[in-house]
């Protein structure tokens, strides 16, 4: 029997487990890095070891420190969560070498299906159908995906749609891949832009049990990571259901799987289905499993571990639907580019990790005031909506979404609302390649309710400022009071206003009637329709949230310095990271969008281009070197600018 047990991972997935061992009466441990050491997992355990450091690679990637570590802290099993070691073969048997109780599949388990190729040829040999490997892509299979063997999480991954591409785009697979799983190796297969990616939950116990608990979408993704994800998958046939689930339970018994899984397939256009891959592990996404039927995977998961079989011949059937959003620190509309800083609020409309009776649940690895690093993934939250139906669950999940107080670092928050509320996910028809389709609709900026939204945050700067008559009130006509914003897509506002005896009086909204003003609170009426703005500020951020939506803006000073520019052409690190590699020279012609050098972020690689045609005329960055935000990396001497004399163009 468990007594302590040890999660040798971070953030929500361990408060996760933490939160069943707590229901179950098993004492907990965590292990932290050290920018992790007052992060919410270190803070709900019973105990917590240090892991010195702040990388990954000197962290949560180090087996021989985690195993150290339960044994110091007494522990009695390991559960790796999800990510970093939870896949690793060797991981998992210095855990049972060292004594310890091993909360996943074996070791062989995990190494039959530790590479993509060595496990597509596993499965076709136990009749799964599986999607071939290409030894040698030739034309006639563009576009084809380049995948890492090893590993997942969309690194290592290419779409290559250009036979003259592929030697390049397979280097830097390669690259990627050894950064990331400690092994280059990697293959093609055909890309299938609009199939989708469809799986099937896997537990199976000691005992030659295994089920499958219903099957998932997850279609809508991102550089081949999921962001949207639901369960059951909507819109398959009775018949290709239960194939998939055959097929998910013949891969498992195959390798003498035990303990929970996923089988992940993609479905073609034409309803057929291949394999893609197991993960040896809980997923990210199994908390739609979790709402739809009743289980606690986690639950089950340490019972299997225990030798216990499972409860019943069959799981449960699944009831209603769920969807998962995934929160991510990231701006969609500059190519998912991640954010980091501090992330000031996290608000919902729900208590952390629980389903309320409105059918809501968040799981959250940050608390308010956390800071969100380079170090790990840029994932916030996953917050997860079950209702009866699919529609339901959609507008409920979309509407908390909506209503969410998130002050911080930009947030992919926005588009999940819009892609939730879009007429085709609506229908019931994703696939892969569905953001990238709608891009333009689910990234467009907002600026309706710039102007709204900045006269309610001077209003409420003016009211944080008033001593005994309100700012800008005059007993005479004089200037109005001036303040100026900028939202997080460029655009400006300008507010001029005068609060008088009659009330308010806003040049830009003549119709605009002034109800209430506090420091985070504004109520304006226009014609017979009042509505309300909560307002938070930290230094010159301002967030302006209302039922329908969130603004964020920068309060920017009345004049501008005429001292602070920009070197013209300069090419700025977007976020702090390392350089990994620099793909032009001094003196190159470059184009506009080409790549000069990539950099290494929040586990993936970001690729920073040429802001313009030009000539490269400076570039300061090198191959291993740190960047923080804002760092002049190049230099572009635009085109028509290139015979200029430097001060010409300053």
């Amino acid at each position: 029997m468990i007594t302590n047990l040890l999660v040798a991972n971070r953030g929500e997935i361990a408060r996760r487990v933490f939160r069943t061992c707590r229901e179950l009466g098993i004492a907990t441990t965590a292990v932290h890095s050290d920018p992790d050491a007052d992060a919410p997992h270190v803070r709900e355990a019973d105990a917590a070891v240090r892991l010195p450091g702040a990388a990954p690679a000197d962290t949560y990637l180090r087996g021989d420190l985690i195993v150290r570590a339960a044994l110091a802290a007494g522990a009695d099993a390991v559960h790796p969560g999800y990510g970093f070691l939870s896949e690793s073969a060797e991981f998992a048997r210095a855990v049972l070498d060292a004594g310890l109780v091993w909360v996943g599949p074996p070791p062989a388990a995990i190494a039959a299906m530790g590479s993509k190729t060595a496990a597509k040829r596993l499965m076709a040999e136990a009749g799964v159908p599986v999607l071939d490997a290409l030894a040698e892509p030739a034309e006639a299979d563009l576009p084809v995906l380049v995948k890492a063997a090893a590993g997942g999480g969309g690194r290592g991954m290419r779409v290559v749609r250009r036979l003259a591409d592929l030697p390049g785009e397979l280097a830097a697979a390669r690259a990627e891949a050894a950064k990331a799983f400690g092994s280059d190796e990697v293959f093609c297969e055909r890309y299938l832009p609009t199939g989708r990616h469809v799986e099937v939950q896997l537990l199976a116990d000691a005992h030659g049990a295994v089920w499958a608990v219903g099957d998932r979408d997850c279609s809508l993704q991102r550089r081949h990571q999921k962001v949207i994800e639901e369960a059951p998958a909507p819109g398959l046939p009775a018949d290709v259901r239960a194939e998939l689930h055959t097929a998910a339970r013949d891969a498992a018994k195959a390798i003498g799987y035990v303990g929970a899984g996923t089988a992940e397939f993609l479905l073609a256009e034409d309803g057929r289905f291949h394999f893609l891959e197991m993960n040896t592990r809980l997923q990210v996404e199994h908390p739609v499993t979790e709402a739809v039927t009743g289980l606690d995977l986690v639950a089950l998961q340490l019972a299997v571990a225990e030798g216990e079989p499972l409860p019943a011949p069959e799981p449960p059937a699944p009831r209603g639907h769920a969807i998962e959003a995934r929160l991510y620190a990231e701006d969609p509309a500059e190519d998912w580019r991640p954010a980091t800083g501090t992330l000031h609020r996290l608000q919902l409309t729900v208590p952390h990790q629980e389903f309320t009776g409105a059918g809501l649940r968040l799981d959250s690895g940050i608390a308010d005031g956390g800071e969100i690093t380079p170090h790990y993934d840029a994932m916030l939250a996953k917050v997860i909506a079950w209702a009866p139906t699919r529609a339901a669950a959609a507008r409920r999940l979309a509407d908390a979404l909506a209503r969410a107080r998130i002050h911080g670092p930009a947030t992919n928050r926005e588009l999940l609302v819009r892609a939730l509320r879009h007429p085709a996910f609506l229908a019931a028809e994703p696939h892969t390649g569905f953001l990238a389709e709608h891009a333009a609709a689910l990234t467009a900026p907002d600026t309706g309710g710039t102007a709204r939204a900045a006269l309610a945050a001077a209003l409420a700067d003016a009211a944080a400022r008033r001593t005994a008559l309100p700012s800008g009130w005059r007993n005479l006509p004089s200037q109005p009071q001036l303040k100026r914003y900028r939202s997080a897509d460029g655009t400006e506002a300008e507010v001029r206003y005068r609060l008088t005896r009659a009330g308010l009086l806003a040049e830009d909204h003549p119709d605009v009637e002034l109800v209430e003003a506090a420091p985070e609170r504004v109520v304006l009426r226009e014609g017979e329709v009042r509505r309300g703005y909560r307002i938070a500020r930290y230094g010159d951020r301002v967030y302006v949230d209302t039922p329908g939506g969130s603004i964020a803006l920068t309060a920017l000073p009345r004049f501008p310095d005429p001292t602070v520019r920009t070197e013209p052409g300069a090419l700025l690190a977007p976020m702090p990271g390392t350089v990994v590699r620099v793909t032009a020279a001094v003196g190159d012609t470059v184009a506009a969008g080409q790549p000069l050098l990539v950099l290494e972020a929040m586990k993936m690689e970001h690729r920073v281009a040429a802001p313009a045609d030009g000539t490269l005329v400076e570039l300061r960055a090198t191959p291993g070197q740190q960047i923080e935000p804002g760092t002049v990396l190049a230099v572009v001497r635009p085109a028509e600018a290139v015979n200029q004399p430097p001060e010409a163009t300053a």
